[in-house]
């Protein structure tokens, strides 16, 4: 019954943070799946840009859907594209400074409410199956 408890409680929790995180999105003016696209480009380790293959797998889409986000972010001036000079076929996706104005607005909104539910959680369940996980 415990690890029923403590999914149960982390099942609502993670849908709590989205909740939040998309009605964080909706009151900055743009779209959870914007917000989304922005982060996976910022997301990326050691650069800040993102090709479509990544944001793609980031956001687990599809690559035409995710080029048709791409084109909406591109004309809410949210990011902007350009030729990747070491490998012309590739196209990186960076954020414009509105993005990242946006973008840094949401994440600290989210790292707060997020730091709220990591202390709010009681999932010693997942300690003592952690081997398992």
């Amino acid at each position: 019954k415990d690890d029923y408890v403590s999914l149960g409680m982390f099942r609502a929790a993670i849908r709590r943070f989205v909740r939040f995180s998309e009605e964080g999105s909706r009151g900055a003016g743009i779209t959870p799946q914007k917000h989304q696209a922005m982060l996976a480009v910022m997301a990326q380790p050691d650069r800040d840009w993102a090709s479509i293959a990544e944001i793609a797998e980031f956001l687990q889409l599809r690559h035409h859907t995710t080029v048709g986000l791409i084109d909406r972010c591109v004309a809410a001036d949210l990011v902007s594209r350009s030729v990747d000079p070491e490998d012309r076929r590739q196209v990186r996706v960076t954020l414009t400074a509105k993005g990242a104005a946006i973008l840094e607005q949401l994440s600290a909104r989210n790292l707060r409410e997020l730091n709220v539910l990591r202390k709010s959680l009681k999932l010693q369940v997942l300690d003592r199956h952690r081997d398992a996980l």
